[in-house]
């Protein structure tokens, strides 16, 4: 019994003193160690902290596995949860950290924006940021008035995406205004067109897309200070209530003639040529209502001549038909086919029917173009 005693105290004095050695070498003394066991007089250089708590040291050193399998079992699995655990935390804190630096990039953009529009007056209201068209202030009109404050803000103003200002009402779109207020604008003694209309200048007016050579010259400032003169004199409402526009039919020069008359003085100008108004310039050719009778004419050459010598003026007609080119005027000939030929490019002429708005001037030796 004394010699298995002896083999048991050896054998666990050997474990002992080999644990000591491979798993804390560096322990002092009598110190957590087995009765007449000491640490070996040749330990070894003491661990650092790191070392000595890295479970890569404990579960894979070999002596451990031969010693403790069990406890080497443990310390692998718990190391592969831990790695696990490890690389999904640091995937959740990247993702977070990328959502976090694109919102901060966002509301950076935005702040910008914003502040580039509002820059130099923080305190400007959206109708006071809004760029009108030259001649136009639409920032007259009162939202805060009963009625209008009543009016849902997008039957004038629309919003494209997120811009954080509503974009003006249309320059051409008076619908918003003339669903309310269409016999202001009807009436000749309102002047509601100058609430936003605020400086209207002159300039030349559409021509007739039937003769574009003849184009409108009209001073619109002068007319309207002469203070009985309002835009709807001259304008009215289309069909549709939506746009104003010049009269159609004879009206487009009866307008004028209430006030230019020889007798009208007061006014100071007489505008029975029709060249007072319309600009005379080369015309290559008529409209090609016959094609086979295209005519080159030059009203630069034939200022002397009134215009309703060729044309006439027509009532009840849209514009582009108030002025008649001078086809369905009587200008046929008594002569001889041949003399027409100068002016007209087709094989063949009117045959039988004389040219005699041409021919009281373009006869005998002066018959030249």
């Amino acid at each position: 019994m004394n010699w298995m005693k002896k083999v048991l105290v050896s054998n666990h004095s050997t474990s002992q003193r080999s644990w000591r050695q491979d798993i804390a070498p560096g322990v002092s003394p009598g110190i957590d160690c087995p009765v007449g066991i000491q640490p070996s007089k040749r330990a070894a250089e003491p661990l650092s902290p790191a070392k000595a708590g890295s479970r890569n040291y404990v579960a894979g050193n070999p002596r451990f596995r031969s010693l403790h399998p069990g406890l080497h079992s443990v310390a692998r699995v718990a190391g592969s949860w831990r790695s696990i655990l490890n690389r999904a935390l640091t995937s959740r804190a990247l993702l977070v950290m990328l959502v976090v630096s694109a919102g901060a990039v966002v509301f950076a953009s935005h702040r910008t924006y914003v502040a580039s529009i509002t820059a130099g007056d923080s305190s400007a209201t959206p109708q006071e940021q809004m760029q009108f068209p030259e001649g136009l202030d639409y920032g007259r009109f009162q939202h805060s008035s009963r009625n209008h404050s009543r009016l849902p803000c997008l039957l004038c103003h629309r919003r494209d995406s997120n811009a954080p200002i509503p974009k003006r009402p249309g320059a051409s779109n008076h619908l918003p205004c003339a669903g309310c207020h269409a016999q202001q604008f009807s009436n000749s003694e309102s002047p509601i067109c100058t609430i936003c209309h605020t400086d209207v200048k002159s300039g030349a007016l559409k021509p007739f897309p039937h003769l574009k050579s003849f184009r409108m010259k009209f001073d619109h400032a002068r007319h309207l200070n002469m203070g009985s003169v309002s835009c709807a004199t001259c304008h009215r409402e289309s069909r549709g209530g939506v746009a104003m526009s010049i009269p159609a039919g004879f009206n487009a020069h009866t307008t004028c003639y209430r006030c230019h008359t020889p007798r009208a003085q007061s006014v100071g100008r007489d505008i029975s040529s029709c060249g007072t108004c319309h600009q005379l310039g080369g015309y290559s050719r008529t409209p090609e209502f016959m094609p086979a009778f295209r005519v080159s004419f030059s009203h630069t050459k034939h200022q002397k001549v009134t215009c309703n010598e060729c044309h006439q003026v027509r009532a009840g007609l849209a514009q582009r038909r108030q002025v008649t080119t001078p086809e369905p005027l009587n200008h046929h000939a008594t002569s001889r086919a041949q003399s027409c030929m100068s002016c007209h490019d087709g094989k063949r002429v009117f045959g039988g029917e004389d040219f005699t708005a041409c021919k009281r001037c373009h006869t005998g030796t002066t018959w030249h173009f």
